[in-house]
């Protein structure tokens, strides 16, 4: 159970109200009055508990869960203990999360409040039920929509515009970016620094003044600790549903398409195009100026210095196509079986 110190369980839930607010199905109706307390992994479910089963390497667990209820695929469903109800569905662990966010909402602002040691410049326009946390600044000619959470020490410089329903975290810093609707910043997210714009000079490098901005649209989440310059002339883009992890780097001119997912300790350099629903993962080193196509998916760690087609999957350092690298993998191995026997 989730400690009720850091997490408030908003409500109980049975197995007819699941029905109604996700895409699943199960065999026996007359479960549907059965009584949901909270949500469990497999191992550490109890009868009241709901949890959920969609990689085969769990397949004992959910065997043995005593889990009351559990989203299953419908090819998994055989597996399930006699006393689990099955909640059928093609993506359990959608299912799961949404129910989980239904059980366990995100704070959310509900009504204003600011805190007395907070500082907004006068000029600041705040919208309606907006809560501001100690120590946050909020300078001049901002913009803040409507429900709008701002954690403590967060700094939002000159001229930004924040829109409806976000969530900056604590020690997040913010300047020159327009931000839309639903957009979440975690702690000590950094947006519209200057970016490492300067021209190479032995008697002194000149600094290039950074004249863009960042846009980041709507529903958008941002991990902590993750900076994003904003751009030398034309602005950083970040597209609406892309979602960054923890530690990521985003140089200036970059644009991010629509949904696209970048996983923790990536660094994409200047004027790099990102295309639509890219995932890119951990570690993964993005070259500037290259386009990466719609779809394109890059492992972790690999080294991108050239365009990538859309549609297609990277792997390595420099990288290349999947199944290529995996070739020269297989290659090298033979190599050194060869050196050992001699």
């Amino acid at each position: 159970m989730a400690d009720q110190r850091f997490f408030k369980k908003c409500k109980k839930i049975n197995i007819s109200e699941i029905l109604d607010l996700v895409d699943c199905s199960i065999k026996h109706e007359s479960d549907t009055s059965f009584e949901i307390q909270d949500v469990r992994p497999l191992h550490t479910a109890e009868i009241d508990h709901l949890s959920f089963f969609d990689n085969i390497k769990y397949k004992d667990d959910f065997k043995n869960t005593k889990a009351g209820a559990c989203f299953v695929s419908p090819k998994m469903v055989e597996f399930a203990p006699p006393n689990t109800i099955c909640l059928i569905s093609n993506n359990p662990y959608k299912a799961y999360a949404l129910i989980t966010q239904h059980l366990y909402p995100e704070p959310t602002a509900k009504t204003s409040k600011i805190a007395p040691n907070a500082t907004i410049e006068s000029s600041a326009t705040i919208g309606d039920n907006v809560q501001i946390g100690s120590n946050a600044y909020i300078g001049e000619h901002v913009e803040i929509g409507n429900n709008v959470l701002i954690e403590p020490n967060a700094v939002i410089m000159n001229g930004v515009k924040i829109g409806n329903h976000c969530r900056i975290g604590c020690n997040a810093t913010i300047s020159h970016a327009i931000i839309g609707d639903h957009v979440r910043l975690y702690p000590g997210v950094c947006v519209g620094q200057d970016g490492f714009g300067f021209a190479i000079d032995p008697a002194g490098h000149v600094k290039v003044p950074q004249l863009g901005r960042v846009i980041i649209e709507d529903h958008v989440e941002i991990g902590a600790n993750t900076t994003i310059d904003r751009g030398a002339g034309p602005d950083t883009i970040i597209g609406q549903g892309t979602w960054i992890d923890n530690l990521v780097q985003i140089g200036h001119n970059v644009t991010i398409g629509r949904g696209c997912v970048i996983v923790a300790q990536v660094g994409i350099s200047g004027s790099t195009r990102l295309e639509n629903y890219v995932v890119i993962g951990g570690q993964a080193g993005i070259a500037g100026h290259v386009t990466i196509g719609m779809g394109a998916r890059l492992g972790a760690q690999a080294g991108i210095i050239s365009d990538i087609p859309a549609g297609k999957e990277y792997m390595g350092s420099p990288a290349f196509p999947k199944f290529q690298y995996f070739r020269q993998i297989a290659a090298l191995n033979n190599l050194i079986k060869k050196e050992k026997k001699v």
